[in-house]
């Protein structure tokens, strides 16, 4: 079997659609700027177009046009708002695409370093078996909400972003970058199910948190392992996993910024493994980017560009 495979190369079945991981991560480097938000996001309508074709965000792209994704992935999950039940039923099919390719790294992280100690891969094949466990929590929890696997299109920019080919850096983008961005999601989550009374989501996703936090400290761990009396090799450890953490901000949709769609949870870093000094470095990379307001406006131009677009190409076709 093939070492260090490519994101492109995950394997899925008919169902799924493969969404191109730029308008997941562009937002990490985007300026708090209306007009570069709107630009950026236009100039990318026809590929966000083409990847929610024949899926449930087809309607939502009908209707919003590219800001879709702004209202939609980048606004917080609150009981009673609007849009909430569609925002709902994309975040747990993400999670879900997520736990896929957490499994996958887990399952690379096994593979792709034959060499390691043998402690090392029993902590990776019990994540394997943990993420295993999630895939079927998620699939069960997404037909709660009344989604399908595939009814969204998956993007790999967490593979992508997390995944590289040295052992230390590999456990610091997947165990520490990608179970950390995990940590935030699921609390948030939890905090949404309370609200609304949903004991089905709130217990099967904090038993899904609890293994997430071993997998950060396993991450920990092994970074310190990875790089013991080579100071320069964890710096550089520690510079990709801020990569990875300032990728997974979404733009500041998951920071400690009071505007933020998910807010950092920061009780269960630390019991997970994190230090203070480390939440308060992953506050400070991840609060950059546009600001919520920001981002509404943005979406308000580019759905008014759309219906526009819409309007004149109706006429066209009548004449």
């Amino acid at each position: 079997m093939k070492r260090f495979i490519q994101h492109e190369e995950l394997a899925r079945d008919s169902r799924f659609v493969r969404q191109q991981n730029v308008m997941t991560t562009v937002l990490a480097s985007m300026p708090d700027d209306i007009d570069v938000v709107v630009e950026t996001f236009d100039k990318f309508a026809p590929m966000i177009e083409e990847s929610t074709r024949g899926t449930a965000a087809w309607p939502l792209f009908e209707k919003f046009g590219p800001a879709f994704a702004l209202v939609t992935l980048n606004e917080p999950i609150l009981a009673g708002q609007e849009g909430v039940e569609d925002r709902l039923k994309m975040r747990m099919h993400g999670i879900f695409a997520g736990e896929l390719q957490a499994l996958e790294g887990a399952g690379r992280s096994l593979w792709d370093f034959p060499d390691a100690p043998w402690e090392f891969k029993m902590n990776m094949a019990r994540q394997c078996w943990d993420e295993t466990r999630h895939v079927q929590i998620y699939e069960k929890l997404m037909d709660h909400v009344g989604v399908k696997a595939g009814d969204y299109p998956e993007s790999t920019f967490l593979f992508e972003c997390a995944c590289s080919d040295d052992p230390a850096m590999r456990v610091a983008g997947v165990n520490r970058g990608l179970e950390g961005l995990a940590c935030d999601v699921f609390r948030d989550l939890i905090r949404y199910a309370e609200d609304i009374g949903d004991e089905t989501m709130k217990q099967a996703v904090d038993y899904v948190l609890a293994d997430e936090l071993t997998h950060v400290r396993f991450g920990s761990e092994w970074v310190k392992e990875f790089t013991k009396g080579d100071p320069d090799h964890f710096e550089r450890t520690q510079e990709f996993r801020r990569t990875v953490d300032k990728q997974f901000s979404f733009g500041g949709s998951r920071s400690d910024r009071e505007d933020a769609a998910i807010r950092i949870a920061w009780e269960d870093r630390l019991e997970a493994g994190f230090s203070e000094e480390e939440l308060t470095e992953l506050a400070a990379i991840s609060g950059d980017g546009p600001s919520q307001k920001t981002m509404i406006a943005a979406a308000q131009i580019l759905r008014e560009r759309h219906q526009a677009r819409k309007t004149s190409a109706a006429a066209e076709a009548r004449a």
